[in-house]
């Protein structure tokens, strides 16, 4: 089922007053800042269970990966083109008949959070998911990052379960929570 209602609108104060624009990101325009995200919340969060920055040359498989797969790299571009953050999705699981589930990620640069930017991107990405008929949109969350587990429960997500000691990193074990949305779409599912 859909979020809606005016407790979930945004107001023009949330993006203090800079104008975005939605892009679909590509590998020649945003690559490097989509990399310069994602090293970020590597080397300084728990937002992804990764120890290393990535190198350069891995956009090129993972944009690609994202094309193949018809999934969305939805960006918020600032007037002067700085990209502030992105949303995306890929699959949950590789067997068949997971096909309509995919689990998601939204990164928003360290300088622009807690501006309704992630809301925004999350917001244009359940559309994506709807017109592209998935059933359920599934967040991997660290169970510490209570930031986002209210960000994803404002948007209407719900715990699905946690496996506990899932990662380590930073010295200490890492309990990964699911949360979920589940779509009304699609409108005639099939096996197979």
């Amino acid at each position: 089922m859909r979020t809606g209602g005016s407790a979930n609108c945004l107001r023009p104060t949330d993006f203090e007053n800079t104008r975005l624009q939605f892009v679909t990101c590509t590998h020649e325009l945003h690559a490097r800042a989509t990399l310069d995200i994602l090293n970020e919340a590597i080397v300084n969060s728990t937002a992804l269970y990764d120890y290393h920055p990535r190198p350069p040359e891995s956009m090129a498989a993972w944009y690609r990966a994202k094309e193949v797969g018809h999934y969305p790299v939805i960006g918020a571009i600032a007037e002067d083109g700085r990209l502030m953050g992105f949303a995306t999705y890929g699959s949950f699981r590789a067997w068949p008949a997971y096909k309509y589930s995919v689990e998601h990620s939204v990164y928003v640069h360290k300088d622009h959070r807690g501006k309704g930017i992630g809301f925004a991107l999350m917001r244009r990405l359940i559309d994506a998911a709807i017109k592209q008929q998935y059933h359920v949109l599934i967040g991997g969350i660290d169970r510490a990052n209570r930031g986002s587990i209210a960000f994803h429960e404002r948007l209407g997500f719900s715990h699905a379960g946690t496996i506990q000691h899932a990662g380590f990193k930073f010295g200490r074990w890492l309990d990964l929570a699911f949360y979920q949305l589940i779509l009304e779409t699609p409108d005639a599912p099939v096996d197979g």
